[in-house]
């Protein structure tokens, strides 16, 4: 956890004032939180047309003279030791360059771990084909390079192993005695506790004390994991499906023992990401063989092997205990839990991070423990913890509202607190309610019958659920942005950010547009690419913000650089940079518009093309300051029917508090993604383990079911739109709240349809009948 922590302490010394209860002295509101030209335009993605037009190259699609293709054989035991290999077979197949095991991979050092090694993107720390240890079931054990795709795949098929296993931690139930809380989670105390939360709700008018249980999950991006890379004497070329473009190349570099610089990172498109596009093992053994064999190397996982190679969400189990008075308020909310994780990794799934924040309560005990497994390290996952724990919460605050008799909005009205319940910050944005309100409006829930199994249609019982949608406001340090600014009136804005499918380009031209006061059409988002200005990842809804804050310190520096550049000749001589501001392709006086010049025109008379300009966003001292997350309400109806189980979502109302919206386009089908995701999580989606071998058994598309088509309906968002003054141009990032509070909307909604509560997911037909 050292670069949370890092990041942590240097906020810190930021606001050495700063202390829970208390407000720092007000920053000045960004400008351009009023402003309405091109920010808040639905405009569609400028990647749009490259890919409906096949156009797009993705990591597998690059082009290489030479390039040539590996195949990985995958370990058939959770634990033990490679005993026998046989490579002769696959050594003499048609087309065979390489075969490369643990005898003959060059000597490399660990990867460093993601979240606990500034240099980290690394899912797990282990050696990657270093020795003839075998750490889980689907750990790649041999990799071939041939002429061919076909060639490679049938040549690992052909190499003979034989395996010393031992026994292993595969089964979770065995491994609950032996749970132990983390040292943190995520730069968190793993323990809150505020009073006596077990004597609160032993003692409350009203309780509910219920456990809660979630499956492992995949992610099932649409893009499987690949890697083209090609060395040049010293020098390495990656072309990667990636969300961490920076973090990839300083982890390689680590393995290798080479600089950084020495390598380069591209990933201009990744079909999908959600959390596990980081680096893997088959992104150091891509790069081993195409050292061993002097050619470019393509490694494309297939479908099976992205699951048996690359881990996803874990499993966990929830307690989840509430007590209440008689005026439906909290005497005491207990959430507590284990999940299963490696020893590995460091991704604790944070099940219990909404109760710390979303509900007042007069006593809190909020814990997490973990056991570990002998499986695929575990990795984060659309909302890591969020997802699930709101399951488990918002499925208890049902629980509790029919307890008192009390309208499940209603009883979360009166749970509102006025600060951040166990932090005691003030919260920096929260408009919930509100939130509420409007989705309860358009969902028409003053119209639902709170009594079970009251609604039916023939066979089919009807039924409608809420619950609240909670994600942290996270902006990363560390990101820096470069603005060229040419004498033609454009400007090229570079960050090495990423594209996932989320919109940044577009949104990015967007922001940047609006800054400097440029038509969109004239503004140009580079990004993917680790020769650009540092960025940081593309994970916890962060990016966004992330961007727009390392832009306006290279915009700052370019106002300068500006005002220096038009001199004494200029309408704008003897200006400071606080009284100009960007607007109709220059600058100009804040209140005198008509004193100005163009950037065309500054540019024109001292004789340069372009200007450049480059700034590194500021420590984000607000993280630290305030209490800052996103919200929403999640409203759903659905049918069961009463011979069959089968479950049907007929409706969906998401009103969601997000701070300022960019691009109510884009937005819209960001949140309406989450909410897809979050069907699949509450109705079908369950990675299936074996606990007998340690072997995921349902590794493909057809076994592993995702919502498709059939099982979606139309998805009606909204949002409040209003601007959080603490964050760059008020936005918070929307990549990941949709799919909170789904799982439990759905279950509340099952139980409201059918009197049947379920409290393991995924709510499938057995469970019903």
């Amino acid at each position: 956890m050292s670069l949370i922590r890092d990041a942590i302490d240097a906020v810190r010394r930021l606001v050495p004032e700063t202390l829970p209860g208390a407000l720092p002295s007000e920053a000045p509101p960004d400008p351009l939180i009023d402003a309405r030209r091109v920010i808040g335009t639905p405009l569609s993605r400028v990647d749009g047309p490259l890919k409906v037009a096949g156009k797009a190259r993705f990591a597998a699609e690059v082009p290489l003279d030479g390039l040539v293709y590996a195949a990985l054989r995958y370990s058939a035991v959770a634990r033990g030791r490679i005993a026998a290999l046989d490579t002769a077979e696959a050594e003499a197949a048609p087309g065979v360059l390489l075969v490369m095991t643990h005898r003959n991979a060059p000597r490399l050092s660990p990867p460093p771990l993601m979240m606990a090694d500034p240099r980290g993107a690394a899912a797990s720390n282990l050696p990657v084909m270093q020795d003839a240890t075998i750490r889980w079931n689907g750990e790649p054990v041999a990799l071939v390079v041939a002429g061919t795709q076909e060639q490679a795949e049938h040549a690992a098929s052909l190499i003979r192993i034989d395996y010393e296993a031992e026994a292993a931690a595969v089964s979770f139930e065995a491994a609950k005695p032996h749970a132990t809380p983390p040292d943190d989670i995520l730069g968190e105390p793993t323990t809150i506790k505020v009073g006596d939360a077990e004597a609160a709700v032993a003692g409350a008018a009203f309780r509910v004390d219920r456990t809660y249980r979630t499956p492992r999950h995949n992610h099932c991006a649409i893009e499987p994991h690949a890697v083209t890379v090609a060395w040049e004497g010293d020098a390495l070329t990656i072309h990667d499906a990636t969300q961490m473009v920076h973090l990839t190349r300083s982890t390689m570099a680590a393995v290798f023992g080479i600089a950084e610089e020495q390598i380069r990172v591209l990933s201009p498109f990744v079909g999908g990401g959600f959390g596990n596009k980081a680096v893997w093992n088959h992104h150091i053994l891509a790069a081993a063989a195409a050292r061993m064999v002097n050619r470019p190397v393509r490694l494309a996982l297939s479908r099976e092997g992205v699951f048996r190679a690359t881990g996803g969400r874990t499993l966990t189990e929830q307690r989840v205990a509430l007590g209440a008075k008689a005026d439906g308020t909290l005497a005491g909310l207990i959430h507590s839990g284990v999940t299963g994780v490696t020893s590995h990794n460091q991704c604790p799934e944070q099940f219990s991070f909404p109760a710390r924040h979303l509900y007042a309560a007069d006593s809190f005990l909020i814990t997490q423990s973990a056991v570990e497994l002998d499986m695929v390290a575990n990795t984060f996952m659309r909302a890591p913890g969020e997802s699930i724990g709101t399951f488990a919460l918002e499925s208890a605050i049902d629980e509790l509202a029919e307890t008192m008799g009390l309208d499940p909005v209603e009883l979360r009205r009166r749970l509102e607190p006025e600060r951040d319940p166990t932090s005691g910050l003030a919260f920096s944005s929260r408009h919930l309610v509100e939130a509420y309100r409007r989705g309860a409006e358009r969902f028409g829930w003053d119209r639902r019958n709170p009594t079970p199994r009251a609604r039916r249609d023939g066979d089919w019982l009807i039924g409608q659920g809420v619950a609240t949608a909670t994600y942290p406001y996270y902006r990363m340090p560390g990101g820096e942005a470069r603005i060229r600014l040419m004498a033609d009136g454009r400007a090229v804005v570079q960050m090495a950010a990423h594209e996932m499918g989320m919109g940044t380009a577009t949104v990015q031209a967007q922001q940047a547009a609006e800054r400097l006061g440029l038509p969109v059409e004239r503004v140009t988002f580079e990004y993917g690419d680790s020769a650009l200005p540092r960025g940081t990842l593309a994970g916890g809804s962060s990016q966004s913000a992330s961007i727009a804050a390392a832009v306006a310190a290279a915009q700052a520096v370019l106002v300068e650089q500006l005002l220096r550049l038009a001199g004494n000749d200029s309408p704008l001589a003897g200006l400071k940079p606080a009284e100009v501001e960007a607007r109709d392709g220059g600058l100009r006086h804040r209140d005198d518009p008509q004193r100005g010049e163009s950037y065309a025109s500054i540019l024109r008379r001292a004789g340069q093309g372009e200007l450049v300009a480059e700034a590194a966003a500021p420590p984000p001292a607000e993280t630290q300051a305030y209490s800052m997350h996103s919200y929403g309400a999640q409203f759903c109806e659905l049918r069961v029917n009463a011979v069959t189980g089968e479950t049907r979502v007929t409706r969906w109302v998401g009103s969601f508090d997000t701070g300022r919206i960019l691009n109510p386009k884009t937005a819209a089908s960001q949140f309406r993604g989450g909410i897809i995701m979050g069907l699949g999580l509450a109705l079908t989606e369950e990675t299936l383990f074996d606990e007998r071998t340690g072997r995921i058994m349902n590794p493909s598309l057809a076994d592993y079911h995702v919502p498709v088509h059939l099982d979606v309906p139309e998805i009606d968002v909204i949002w409040n739109d209003i601007p959080d003054p603490h964050s760059p141009l008020g936005l918070h990032g929307i990549g990941e709240i949709g799919i909170t509070g789904v799982g439990a909307a759905v279950a509340n909604a099952v139980y409201n349809a059918t009197g049947i509560r379920v409290r393991e997911l995924p709510i499938t037909l057995d469970k019903l009948l």
